[in-house]
Parts: C-alpha cells; sequence; structure tokens
C-alpha cells in the first residue's frame, strides 16, 4: 500500500506541477486512482512539505510549494 500510495503522490505532483493552484475536487476528477489513494497520497505530500493546502468554503485548494 505504501508503493502505492508513493506512485499516487508522484501523479498528484506531476498534474499539480502543470495545472499550479486546483481544487481538491478537479484532483480527484482527473486523477485515475481511487479517492482513498488520492487522499493518503495528499496526506503524505502535505506531511512532507511538498503542497500547500488551503480551504475554501466548499473545497480545498492545492498547490505545489515553491
Amino acid at each position: 500500500m505504501i508503493t502505492e500510495i508513493g506512485i499516487v503522490a508522484g501523479e498528484i505532483w506531476h498534474f499539480l506541477d502543470q495545472n499550479q493552484e486546483v481544487t481538491l475536487s478537479k484532483i480527484i476528477s482527473n486523477i485515475d486512482r481511487p479517492r482513498d489513494n488520492i487522499l493518503m497520497s495528499l496526506g503524505w505530500l502535505a506531511r512532507e512539505g511538498h503542497i500547500l493546502l488551503l480551504q475554501d468554503k466548499k473545497d480545498y485548494r492545492i498547490s505545489l510549494r515553491k
């Protein structure tokens, strides 16, 4: 499972690199992975300090930390 989380984290990283700041909903709809795996991967990236998470009214905005 750890390997899968790492793979999905890489996919998210590349998606954010190409799209700058996006919503959580956009990540979930554009990355063809289970929602739970996406959330775990985002948690990993956030814990490692690689992404910024900002809570919006109904969603989260996510971007790479530069």
